[in-house]
């Protein structure tokens, strides 16, 4: 049986972005099926479709001969256990361990920000990012954190990739990369304030295939939903 992800709208959902990312840009076949955000209350049509699949009734869902995993960190560590010539962890142990530690702080953490700046791909919003950058001193601690975390582990890296690119956050594109996509689509939204090689990576991992290929599906969508843009009255 293939692999099945279940997922939300790509203009919105973040966390069906970093499975989905990992899988295009690794070359994993999978069947997608897109739930419809309508709402997130429990006779909702989102709900109810997910009702039978998963038990928390959120996405992403992974379904998978008859096995269903629905935490975006258990999704990715049985993607890396089923393909391990796809290398989605780092080889080597210290890196690895680092990956992992930096992936759940991004799964835990970074609250003002995703908080603030809901992932929304299609929109252009510098002038409510610079609000929120004024506004909220959580957004300004968090993205000072990223900043942090991304320079060390960009600076352990060589500068340049065997095919001439730049480096991502373990050299070669990992769970870590697909894990802090939906961040840099973010940081693009509200055009966050960065410093250059802050941005260059953020460039970088929006010029990923994988990533390429959800943000011309989120801009395809057409499919505005007030509730996920307070701070937007239309398009």
């Amino acid at each position: 049986m293939a692999l099945q992800l279940y997922i939300g709208n790509k203009n919105y959902s973040s966390w069906s972005m970093r499975p989905w990312v990992l899988m295009k840009q690794a070359g994993i076949a999978f069947d997608e099926f897109m739930v419809r955000f309508d709402s997130f209350a429990a006779d909702s049509v989102f709900k109810k479709t997910l009702r039978g699949i998963s038990p928390v009734g959120k996405v992403p869902v992974l379904v998978h001969d008859g096995l269903v995993v629905w935490d975006t960190l258990a999704i990715t560590e049985y993607l890396a256990e089923r393909f391990p010539e796809q290398q989605l962890w780092p080889l080597d142990p210290q890196a690895r361990a680092r990956a992992r530690s930096v992936c759940a702080e991004m799964h835990s953490g970074f609250g003002s920000l995703r908080s603030h700046c809901p992932m929304n791909i299609e929109a252009s919003l510098p002038d409510i990012g610079r609000l929120i950058w004024r506004d909220q001193p959580g957004v300004r601690a968090d993205l000072a954190r990223l900043c942090g975390l991304w320079g060390e582990l960009l600076a352990a890296q060589p500068d340049k990739m065997p095919d001439g690119s730049g480096p991502l956050l373990f050299g070669r594109f990992s769970i870590a990369d697909a894990f802090f996509a939906p961040v840099c689509m973010r940081l693009k939204t509200y055009a966050l304030p960065l410093p250059a090689d802050m941005a260059a990576y953020v460039e970088r991992v929006a010029a990923l295939p994988g990533v390429q290929a959800w943000i011309q599906d989120a801009l395809a969508e057409h499919d505005f939903l007030n509730f996920e843009e307070p701070y937007r009255l239309g398009r």
